[in-house]
């Protein structure tokens, strides 16, 4: 049985099947559908009119045989009896479990109406899509990446943009301080107006419009406003049924949560990487790798997940990846090519390791990111010797 119909269970449902062809696997969903490749709500379906909606589709129920329950909640797992209840009153009995949770979309003081949304699923594509027209005023909050995708992905279709963030730059606490300024710029030059500096706090309805504001000086009436502030992993199955939990469903390196019948994966799940130490991670190549080792080791031997996740993201055609953590307060060593239109930064720990490295517009170099991680630990690679480690290429 897997909980959680986004990307991580259809990984794991898939790799259910490759190690046994006839056991029979159920995915409980809370949303009404199936699962979708997440990235494209905030990225294709905006930017390449050759991207039509039914590629977000992940069709995992034909492709396997599988058995898929929509808009049906679970709300309690008993971990003693191996039963799962949901919303509709079913009960069901699994041999093995996986939690595949995601998180739930940090909420403001706003008022419940559908020209508020809370970014996350197709349903809030959807409703964005209907409020993305010409001469229509959208407010996003938050910078991060949801953020920044969406305004990019607004303003490429027409709308009027205002992007509203705590910082004093774009993406001002993972990037240095000039390539924040350097996306800053790309923004502004882009035409989407930013009001920095701004947390905002509650919101209303006047005369129609959404009037929203930060509780000071800085007040927006808007058409809609779209919300990216992160997510929060929901484990209050996990933690109600007596699991261990710390900022996620706490898994050893095999995937196995505190009871050895139950599973966790993506999202959700605080696991042991490698490289970097225990961690939770909210990107797709962590959802999907992390799904299928969960899915075989439910249907076969336990092994190790090993997989050291990259996360990347797109802004106006520039396109950059990541893997590890990206942290503007550390010490970081650039590497740019002489016009900046390409990079590599690599964040340095306090004991000098190298714990995150940022690929600006360099391509297919994430495994090389990660050897340049694991060779500072071992101690085979000084600090002088980080500038031209990773080729920038051409």
């Amino acid at each position: 049985m897997i909980i959680g119909g986004g990307m991580a269970g259809d990984a794991a449902a898939k790799a259910i099947r490759c190690a046994d062809a006839r056991g029979s696997i159920l995915l409980i969903g809370s949303d009404p559908e199936p699962s979708v490749t997440r990235p494209a709500l905030s990225k294709k379906l905006w930017t390449d009119p050759e991207f039509g909606f039914e590629k977000v589709w992940l069709n995992t129920t034909d492709e396997i045989s599988a058995e898929l329950v929509t808009s049906d909640p679970t709300t309690m797992i008993n971990l003693k009896a191996h039963t799962v209840d949901t919303a509709s009153g079913a009960r069901v009995g699994y041999e093995k479990l996986l939690l595949a949770t995601g998180g739930q979309p940090h909420r403001l003081d706003f008022p419940d109406d559908d020209r508020v949304i809370y970014f996350r699923t197709v349903t809030d594509y959807r409703k964005l899509r209907e409020l993305a027209e010409k001469d229509r005023h959208l407010l996003v909050v938050g910078s991060g990446f949801i953020g920044t995708e969406l305004a990019c992905a607004l303003l490429l279709n027409d709308t009027r943009v205002t992007l509203a963030y705590p910082e004093d730059l774009v993406n001002e606490s993972v990037f240095p301080r000039e390539l924040a300024q350097q996306v800053t710029r790309m923004f502004t030059e882009n035409g989407v107006n930013l009001s920095q500096g701004t947390t905002i706090e509650s919101g209303s309805i006047e005369d129609g419009q959404l009037l929203i504001g930060d509780g000071m000086d800085a007040e927006f009436r808007v058409d809609g406003v779209v919300v990216g502030l992160g997510i929060s992993p929901s484990t209050e199955l996990a933690q109600a049924a007596g699991l261990t939990v710390d900022n996620g469903i706490v898994v050893d390196e095999t995937l196995v949560s505190s009871d050895p019948e139950v599973f966790a994966a993506g999202d959700v799940a605080n696991h042991p990487d490698r490289l970097l130490g225990r961690r939770r991670v909210e990107h797709v190549d962590n959802a999907n790798e992390m799904g299928s080792r969960a899915g075989a080791n439910m249907a076969g031997p336990l092994e190790p997940h090993t997989h050291t996740p990259y996360f990347y993201s797109v802004l106006f055609g520039t396109r950059y990846a990541a893997v590890g953590r990206l942290d503007s307060s550390l010490e970081m060593v650039q590497d740019w090519a002489e016009d900046r239109s390409r990079g590599v930064v690599y964040y340095l720990s306090d004991a000098g390791e190298v714990s995150g490295v940022l690929l600006w517009n360099v391509e297919d170099q994430t495994d090389a990111a990660r050897k340049v991680i694991a060779d500072s630990q071992t101690g085979a690679l000084g600090h002088e010797q980080l500038t031209g480690r990773i080729p920038l290429g051409d």
